[in-house]
């Protein structure tokens, strides 16, 4: 009876310590995401008020509210440079880029879960290692390509590149279509349905929200990717928005005022993106799967 009550005290005390170092290391957790929520805000709101004032207002109060706030930054930027060209590159390839990507990834993942075929375990593998691999390794590859197809410093090569970047979005779209009942496959076979109108009726509609994560995580990739388009594409007509911000920066003096305008007008389509589709991003993360 005694070891009974020594046995059940020890749990108690245990299980009191196990309570009390969880509720300490989600207090270390949420002060370190305020502290990193804080410091996002703050740099946002600055970038947000510098882009409003003139080179003058900016030295001599950097961190302070606007003296007027103008306009000038943005009409400079879109008047004497061709800032709009390079938004609208950006459009292009983030938008074609990403539109080939889910697309493929999506074909690529319903044959890779749905059917059995040989070479399937390297296919695989293949996509998995694809992961790992930095994309450094394949840049001097890629530029052998696009030079030999006539495609360098051109947009379609580029876009190319983006769509053809599919490794984690293939292991995304291949874990869902795994929940997916193979049952209403072979009912719709019997009903005399195509594979492309199985896929294209019946899979695609019940992966919306995993599109949308894809499509989401893979545009906000190549919205702001800087490495690729700056070996990639050398003209300055193919010029993409951080290959622009990159050179304000540059010559940061003369294009202070400029340089917060060009990230702020940047930053607006990733944060419009994402507030519009924050939940569907959360369904797919969670499985957005199928339910019964």
């Amino acid at each position: 009876m005694i070891h009974k009550e020594d046995n059940m005290a020890r749990k108690g005390k245990n299980k009191e310590i196990i309570s009390t170092t969880s509720r300490l290391v989600r207090w270390f957790f949420s002060i370190l995401l305020l502290i990193f929520t804080s410091i996002t805000i703050f740099v946002l709101l600055s970038t947000l008020l510098n882009s409003f004032k003139t080179k003058t207002n900016i030295l001599n109060d950097t961190f302070g509210w606007p003296q007027a706030f103008s306009l000038d930054s943005y009409v400079e930027i879109f008047t004497k440079d061709k800032f709009g060209k390079y938004f609208f590159n950006s459009i292009i390839l983030t938008g074609c880029g990403t539109t080939g990507c889910v697309l493929l990834a999506a074909l690529t993942a319903f044959g890779i879960a749905r059917y059995e075929f040989k070479g399937k375990p390297f296919l695989t593998s293949y996509f998995l290692f694809g992961m790992m691999f930095p994309i450094q390794v394949s840049v001097l590859p890629l530029f052998i390509i696009l030079k030999k197809l006539s495609l360098l410093n051109k947009l379609p090569g580029m876009i190319l590149v983006y769509a053809s970047g599919i490794s984690l979005s293939v292991y995304i779209f291949q874990k869902f279509f795994r929940t997916v009942p193979t049952a209403l496959d072979e009912s719709a076979r019997l009903d005399g349905a195509s594979e492309l109108r199985i896929f294209a009726q019946i899979i695609l509609p019940l992966c919306k929200p995993v599109i949308s994560t894809v499509a989401l995580i893979t545009a906000v990739g190549e919205w702001n990717d800087f490495y690729m388009p700056m070996v990639l594409l050398g003209g300055k007509n193919v010029r993409t928005l951080p290959l622009a911000i990159y050179n304000y920066l540059n010559e940061f003096i003369k294009y202070m005022n400029v340089s917060f305008a060009a990230v702020m007008i940047t930053l607006v389509p990733i944060i419009v993106i994402y507030f519009l589709f924050s939940n569907q991003l959360v369904e797919g993360i969670t499985g957005g799967a199928v339910k019964g």
